[in-house]
């Protein structure tokens, strides 16, 4: 795509897998300056998925650029099936996307975005899934020029970052005497915190990811966070943002030994536990390592002064115990004119999957324990 300007800006596509490895810089700048990013928008995070995930010919950054310094980008890929589209980079182990905003420059840039997305979307509709609400991307959304629709995505829980027995307070009474019973039991145990350092991060991983096999075994396990790529992108992606700032790596020890361990992702909004593993054996010490994880990110989180802490995509039963809010991602389908019937088919069958998949699930609960048993054989 050739440079394109609004005012001062000039608009370019980066195809170049080694043009984006050298953005770290600037993009890290310009993460910093958009308030709505998240850790899933960090060079560390996109560009190690992109490193293991991505393919070759496929890479798609709309860059916007001010006097010569970045102040807006939406990082996407090619894809072909089930057709032609363009989609954040990612994948399905990221829990949030968006568009990067230079706060300062949005009016600009918002429009500036949307437009150079129009142009990579000559041959492809773009599909942005797990949109936060509030998000940059809904700039883009409201300034797209073509054929757009909306639909709901991934639920999401968070929690107001407040001391911990204030978040007990939430809790039904009956809940808050049974966490702090947990709470001593799991005090009188003796467990540990060890916070790891860069150097440490891959022995770490490694610790974390055979608890986290060991926790969900004969439980469905998700195939994907046992596969070696995943192993080397969580590696790879923690490292550096362990160094930034922008990760945390707990482990937490009892006689020595690690029993659990805990990735949390950071940004300037919110804290997310990512991924955690923990020995099953903790449950005959009564250990609730939910309530142990949870402690321990609120108190951090408290200290740094990030307002949110989110326990990312998921509904399970155990995060509405602490009456968390909920909020549901978004999913933005754009298209350019000539492409809105494209666009329309693709929003049929995603819509008639999601039907399928609801009618499953009331028609026939014991879904969830085939999918497990599915999950193991995977895994095996």
């Amino acid at each position: 795509m050739s440079p394109g300007s609004a005012g001062a800006l000039a608009v370019t596509l980066c195809r170049d897998p080694r043009q984006f490895a050298a953005l770290e810089e600037p993009w890290n700048r310009l993460v910093r300056g958009c308030p709505t990013a998240t850790p899933f928008q960090s060079h560390a995070w996109l560009h190690s998925w992109w490193l293991s995930y991505g393919k070759e010919g496929r890479l798609r950054i709309v860059l916007v650029r001010r006097d010569g310094e970045l102040v807006g980008a939406a990082a996407l890929m090619l894809v072909h099936r089930p057709l032609p589209l363009l989609v954040p980079l990612g994948g399905n182990i990221t829990d949030y996307f968006d568009v990067l905003v230079a706060a300062e420059h949005a009016g600009q840039v918002v429009p500036a975005l949307a437009r150079g997305l129009h142009r990579a979307a000559r041959s492809a509709v773009v599909d942005l899934r797990e949109v936060r609400p509030g998000a940059a991307a809904e700039g883009v959304y409201e300034h797209w020029a073509g054929a757009r629709s909306k639909l709901t995505d991934s639920t999401c829980m968070e929690l107001p970052t407040l001391p911990f027995d204030e978040l007990v307070k939430r809790m039904p009474a009956s809940g808050g005497q049974r966490v702090r019973a947990k709470l001593r039991k799991t005090d009188a145990a003796g467990i540990e915190e060890h916070e790891v350092t860069e150097q440490e991060v891959p022995r770490a991983v490694r610790t974390l990811l055979r608890l986290h096999e060991k926790q969900w075994r004969g439980r469905g396990v998700t195939p994907e966070h046992l596969r070696p790529r995943f192993a080397e992108h969580l590696t790879r992606a923690t490292r550096r943002m362990v160094r930034a700032g922008e990760g945390r790596l707990t482990e937490f020890r009892l006689d020595g030994e690690v029993v659990a361990a805990n990735v949390t992702l950071l940004s300037a909004g919110l804290s997310g536990g990512y991924l955690y593993g923990a020995d099953p054996d903790l449950r005959t010490r009564k250990v609730d390592v939910a309530t142990l994880l949870l402690r321990h990110e609120t108190g951090r989180a408290l200290a740094d002064g990030r307002p949110v802490v989110s326990f990312l995509r998921g509904s399970e039963p155990y995060k509405n115990h602490w009456r968390p809010e909920t909020v549901v991602n978004q999913r933005f389908l754009l298209a350019t004119a000539a492409l809105a019937p494209l666009l329309r088919l693709h929003e049929s069958q995603l819509t008639g999957r999601g039907r399928a998949v609801n009618a499953l699930r009331e028609a026939l609960p014991v879904a969830r324990d085939w999918r497990a048993r599915l999950n193991d054989l995977r895994v095996r």
